[in-house]
């Protein structure tokens, strides 16, 4: 059910709004629900987000221009370091802050005779710490300290905004459940009122600056975060090769992506047994693509390894982080095509005739993949931003 929209009183409000936290404390679900769309990727894997992410919300006489951020973390590769920055350069170009965290309830533990412990009192996390004092002190910040639905008893939530009032003066504090939409109105309320006075700056309809092609590779690459879990998904982008718009009415979108890996081992678990997991991850991208489009959509899905890409500057520009997303490659080692017409059964068979035929030495169990994820700021660490561990 829509929000109901406020009445716009008092002069029009205008500004960027940057959301900074750490990995997987909810920024990119708290942008759809402020968007009221699913428009960033979701998942359950830390660094989800990898790009600065505008989402613009009309909130009474106010005009919020969202940037969804990838979460602040200790980089282990150039990935990590350039997502890193997108954040900083977010936070540093914003009139607003919103600083997103989170709350983690510990397990009740019990005694001997089955009595339960009063369990310690939450604290910020170590890593928010760390970031707070990164933050330049001439801007609003807000706190918004998310998942507070987690909580059975709601009287261990004042501690931790006590003890984060002492860490920064927030300009706002407000805990929310952005999984549950609770909230979200009482936090774009306490931004609009810190936004500078001007006149609008997208129109009414506008929702994002990104380009459709650009939420393509995302909605690709989320499917791939989902199917695959820590077995990939770090080490996986996906890249543009062709999007055509229709030629006429009734007619498909036309996209050809591929996916990179680091190794062959992880090209396996992707392409999965005769295809299988290519072809659940093309289908359920494509249905997410064609939701945003609002029309057919026949997705081709290519995997090709691309060694160490995660280090190297050139390639990264290339898939698009620190550039526009984009650029067709001449890797492409392995294809599946995820239709959604009637001819969808026949195309898949075809696709998985021709990938079996290029890839005769795959079997069904691959490589075991020790690739190691990117670290976030965990409960064990100092409170300081090392410097890049060796993988």
């Amino acid at each position: 059910m829509p929000r109901p929209a406020p009445e716009a009183i008092g002069p029009s409000r205008s500004g960027t709004v940057a959301l900074i936290g750490r990995p997987n404390v909810g920024k990119s679900t708290l942008l759809n629900a402020a968007l009221q769309q699913p428009l960033s990727i979701v998942s359950k894997t830390p660094q989800t987000t990898r790009d600065a992410l505008l989402g613009v919300v009309h909130h009474g006489s106010a005009e919020l221009a969202l940037l969804d951020t990838p979460g602040l973390h200790r980089p282990r590769t150039q990935l990590g370091r350039v997502m890193n920055e997108a954040a900083r350069d977010a936070a540093r170009r914003a009139d607003v802050v919103v600083f997103v965290t989170d709350v983690s309830p510990r397990p009740v533990k019990h005694k001997e005779d089955g009595t339960p412990i009063a369990p310690r009192p939450l604290l910020p996390h170590p890593g928010d710490l760390v970031l707070l004092s990164d933050l330049a002190p001439d801007r609003p910040v807000l706190l918004v300290v998310n998942k507070v639905d987690v909580l059975r008893d709601k009287r261990h939530l004042l501690p931790l905004l006590e003890a984060y009032g002492k860490v920064r003066n927030f300009d706002a504090v407000v805990p929310v459940s952005a999984q549950r939409e609770d909230g979200i109105t009482l936090v774009l309320d306490e931004i609009a009122r810190f936004l500078p006075e001007g006149p609008f700056r997208y129109g009414v309809d506008d929702v994002t600056d990104k380009p459709a092609r650009y939420f393509a590779a995302e909605y690709v690459r989320e499917q791939i975060l989902r199917a695959t879990q820590d077995e990939v998904p770090h080490a996986a982008a996906v890249s543009i090769d062709r999007y055509a718009e229709p030629r006429a009415p009734g007619q498909a979108v036309q996209i050809d992506a591929t996916i990179h890996v680091e190794r062959q081992g992880q090209k396996r678990i992707l392409i999965g047994t005769a295809g299988a997991m290519m072809k659940r991850i093309g289908i359920a991208a494509r249905e997410r693509i064609e939701e945003l489009v609002g029309g057919k959509v026949v997705l081709r899905l290519w995997v090709a390894v691309t060694p160490d890409w995660r280090e190297s500057v050139p390639r990264l520009e290339e898939l698009g982080y620190g550039r526009a997303r984009g650029g067709a490659t001449d890797a492409t080692e392995y294809m599946i095509v995820a239709e959604r017409d009637a001819e969808a059964d026949e195309a898949d068979d075809t696709a998985d005739d021709e990938g079996d035929e290029g890839d005769e030495d795959l079997d069904a169990e691959g490589e075991e993949d020790e690739d190691l994820d990117e670290e976030d700021l965990d409960d064990d660490d100092e409170g300081t931003l090392d410097e890049d561990e060796e993988e």
